[in-house]
């Protein structure tokens, strides 16, 4: 599959152009450029004056961001090779100051799930990878055959909230002894075989959690959503906005309670008649319950019926 093939139109396109209320001469930051449609989106509504920063860790994906870049002449497009969590240091580094919207689409990209040669299929057969940053050293395979039984069962429990994890993870471990796992479609067709019926008879596969937990795994993914809403809004300029795109619930979790700590921050007892923590909120949540996709894109796009974006606007006050 070639990187043309990355191009897709993401999920939740208007409402993210809508809640990020962009400036032409602003300046905004795409933490997972993928195949480039938010970030061509953003574009289109800036002027020479407004700069985009796109950021992400897959070769393919800034290799097809730099393929569109070309059609964007004396527009201010720069594309990085960076985990979102380094957002901080990313816009830091640029000596471009405060920024006025950030925006984070969290899953995986269609390519990349298509791609059987990146691993993360547990329909298409394919090496046991699922890296997004195909530099890096750790890969699926070595968590499968290298991790105690203990270890899987908590990410399977943690990551998949997969009922079954220790049955799962006991078997994988008396297996891999005999041949250590190495394809995809081989995984998948024994996390089939170590469910019991009733595991067997949902409506999604069978093994569609334990990928997931594993795909967190390699890519330390929750603990990089953590740091981007650590730092991420405290990058923001006074009336900035943050809009972040999960797609499973353990993620939603930690977005949602992130903005609203950063909304109400105050850890005083509730009894007590005046603030005495000093902890002042950092903005607003502006999505009070989660933007979702329409029934006319679930029905173009099956990836979006469990999307959720919520939006934070950082306060007058810009302090870091």
């Amino acid at each position: 599959m070639s990187d043309k093939d990355f191009e897709h139109v993401p999920v939740l396109f208007n409402e993210c152009m809508e809640q990020l209320a962009i400036k032409p001469d602003g300046i905004y930051v795409d933490c997972t450029a993928g195949g480039g449609g938010h970030s061509r989106g953003i574009l289109e509504r800036l002027s020479s004056k407004g700069t985009l920063i796109s950021l992400d860790k897959d070769d393919s994906a800034l290799r097809t961001c730099l393929k569109s870049s070309r059609e964007y002449e004396g527009k201010n497009w720069i594309i990085v090779k960076s985990d979102f969590s380094e957002i901080d240091y990313v816009i830091g580094s640029m000596k471009i100051g405060p920024v006025d919207g950030i925006l984070a689409d969290l899953g995986v990209s269609s390519h990349q799930i298509d791609t059987p040669e990146r691993g993360f299929s547990y329909v298409n057969d394919g090496p046991l990878d699922m890296r997004m940053d195909e530099q890096q050293i750790l890969t699926a395979a070595t968590v499968v055959n290298s991790y105690s039984e203990q270890e899987l069962e908590r990410i399977f429990r943690d990551y998949g909230e997969e009922r079954f994890s220790g049955r799962i993870a006991s078997c994988i471990v008396r297996d891999r002894k005999t041949k250590p796992f190495t394809r995809t479609k081989e995984l998948a067709d024994k996390i089939t075989e170590y469910m019991p019926a009733q595991g067997r008879n949902e409506d999604q596969h069978p093994a569609r959690r334990c990928f997931q937990a594993l795909r967190i795994e390699v890519n330390h993914e929750l603990s990089s959503v953590e740091k981007l809403l650590k730092d991420g809004p405290r990058c923001l300029k006074p009336g900035g906005r943050m809009a972040v795109i999960s797609f499973h619930s353990l993620e939603d979790r930690i977005v949602k309670e992130a903005f609203r700590k950063l909304e109400s921050p105050c850890t005083c007892p509730r009894d007590f008649p005046v603030c005495v923590c000093g902890k002042k909120s950092l903005g607003t949540v502006i999505t009070k319950k989660p933007v979702t996709a329409s029934e006319d894109e679930i029905k173009t796009n099956s990836r979006a019926h469990c999307c959720k974006l919520r939006v934070f606007e950082r306060n007058d006050v810009y302090e870091r």
